[in-house]
C-alpha cells in the first residue's frame, strides 16, 4: 500500500465517524507527529554531540575507573 493509498483509506474512514471520533483520531495523529518529532531531534542532538569538536579530549582520555573498581554491580 502506498502513501497515498493509506491516506485516501483513512479518510473515507474518517468520512464515516462522527466529529467527536474524528477529534480523537486528530489528537491521536498529533500525538504520533510530536513523538516523531521529538525523537528525530533528539536523534540530531545526538550526532551532533557525538560529532562535536567539544568533548573530542574525552576519545582521548584514559579511563579512570574499570567494572572492578565497582563496590556493586547491578544487572
Amino acid at each position: 500500500m502506498t502513501k497515498e493509498e493509506a491516506i485516501n483509506n483513512t479518510m473515507v474512514i474518517l468520512d464515516k465517524l462522527p466529529l467527536e471520533k474524528i477529534q480523537e483520531v486528530k489528537d491521536f495523529a498529533d500525538f504520533i507527529l510530536n513523538k516523531l518529532e521529538e525523537q528525530t531531534l533528539n536523534l540530531g542532538i545526538q550526532k551532533l554531540v557525538e560529532e562535536g569538536k567539544p568533548y573530542e579530549f574525552l576519545k582521548e582520555e584514559e579511563d579512570l575507573y574499570t567494572v572492578e573498581d565497582l563496590k556493586v554491580r547491578y544487572k
